[in-house]
């Protein structure tokens, strides 16, 4: 068995907790010797390994969220079954495994289980056609996986309707920087610019404020990331070879350029007029002109001619602007559906982060538990407000005659028993990353 082949076994027999096995003589001093199971360590570029969602660790804070409630609101519909095809998460899981499109997905398949559904490229029978569109990563200390492409795509995987951390998908390995401490492994991925240090407002981070896992609750939303989605083959287009985070490039341009703030992003037609003039500008820069970091216009993929020469009322950008009554709605239509039923958290007047020790009343005010680690009991008093994003807490969580409780991507080691509520109440949902509860869930 080849190397590449046992790095896909491994995956699929331990999903990602790989142990050479033992040997005697040269194959025993040296994991990748042997021809067995090989652990992540010995993975080289090029090759295609089989990861779980759960196990990868992003290299940027930020997403757009737009572009993911696109997906997720295709991934939740059932237009394309009544049109006779199947799911488009089915074709996007078949590009991004390296297996082309979906040929098939009868009642009840689940991007869960790969045995329900089929690709047109069989596992084996890849091409560098088929190879390149896969998304990638990075092997990191320990043998930890830090994905350099895909944030978007595999986040949608994972809060669509069969997603999961369990979720399996193939990625293709850049770099194996395992040898590196923690300390030079951030150097060199920062010197290589296979990381994007800059928050939603285009502000320097540390590596330390990066998120430890995949699920949009623990992203920050940059409304520019997908403003750029939206002008993809309208004002830019993908070129070959495109270095990482090419879309932040534009987006940090285009927040020179325009006031995402000016306009309704809840509205279509403002939203359009939006897309509308950010691609009219990036197609009408010089090829040479300097959009960001060095990169030229050409370089970062400048469309030749705004929507491909064609009028307004043609071409992608007239795609983009369908209603969602059009049986084929735009993807904007779409986008703006599924963020229509994100439920807004309110403003917090008390943050915590951290760890903090010891019970936890909440009185009065909304008090937001935000990537911290909550040893004790929770209890929210009637007319007090909860937000948990990102946290854990070491005990129960209880609430009685809350305004408002939202617990999005956490984990709470006890029950969670909300009663009375008089406002809103998300555990889990859109927008929302599922949460790990020690016991059971009741709202009354």
């Amino acid at each position: 068995m080849n190397r590449s082949k046992a790095l896909l076994l491994a995956g699929v027999l331990a999903a990602g907790t790989v142990v050479a096995g033992a040997g005697t003589g040269a194959a025993a001093a040296d994991p990748c010797a042997g021809s067995g199971p090989l652990p992540r360590t010995c993975a080289q570029p090029g090759d295609l390994i089989d990861v779980t969602l759960g196990e990868l660790h992003p290299t940027q804070a930020v997403l757009g969220f737009d572009q993911v409630f696109y997906k997720l609101g295709r991934y939740g519909s059932d237009r394309d079954e009544a049109a006779g095809d199947v799911n488009k998460r089915f074709d996007d899981w078949c590009e991004t495994n390296g297996q082309e499109e979906a040929a098939s997905a009868g009642p009840g398949a689940r991007l869960d289980d790969p045995s329900s559904f089929s690709c047109t490229v069989p596992v084996g029978q890849e091409t560098a056609g088929t190879v390149a569109p896969m998304k990638t990563a990075v092997i990191g200390p320990g043998g930890k996986l830090y994905l350099t492409d895909g944030h978007h795509t595999l986040t949608s995987f994972l809060e669509g309707p069969d997603g999961s951390p369990r979720m399996h998908i193939r990625l293709r390995v850049t770099d194996n920087f395992s040898a590196l401490s923690p300390a030079a492994f951030w150097q060199r991925m920062t010197a290589e610019k296979k990381v994007w240090l800059r928050d939603e407002n285009n502000r320097p981070l540390g590596v330390e404020q990066l998120p430890d896992r995949l699920g949009i609750t623990y992203f920050r939303d940059d409304p520019y990331r997908s403003l750029v989605y939206f002008t993809r083959d309208i004002g830019y287009e993908v070129p070959d070879g495109a270095t990482e985070f090419l879309e932040f490039s534009w987006g940090s341009w285009l927040r020179g350029e325009h006031d995402t703030g000016a306009y309704d992003l809840t509205a279509p037609g403002p939203y359009l007029d939006l897309v509308k003039r950010a691609s009219k500008s990036m197609a009408a820069l010089a090829p040479d002109a300097v959009v960001d970091d060095g990169k030229t216009a050409a370089q970062l993929g400048r469309i030749d001619e705004w929507n491909g020469g064609k009028k307004e009322t043609g071409g992608e950008f007239a795609k983009l602007g369908k209603p969602l009554s059009d049986p084929k709605p735009g993807k904007l239509a779409e986008a703006l559906d599924y963020k229509a039923r994100v439920l807004p958290l309110p403003a917090c007047t008390t943050t915590v982060t951290g760890p903090r020790n010891g019970p936890l009343v909440v009185t009065d005010g909304v008090t937001c538990l935000d990537r911290a680690a909550q040893r004790g009991p929770v209890v929210v008093r009637p007319g007090a407000a909860l937000v948990v994003t990102g946290s854990t807490v070491d005990g129960p969580l209880q609430a009685d005659r809350a305004t408002a409780v939202h617990l999005c991507g956490s984990r709470v080691g006890g029950p969670v028993v909300v009663s009375r509520s008089t406002g809103p109440v998300r555990i889990g949902g859109p927008g929302c990353t599922a949460n790990t509860v020690q016991g059971p869930v009741v709202v009354r």
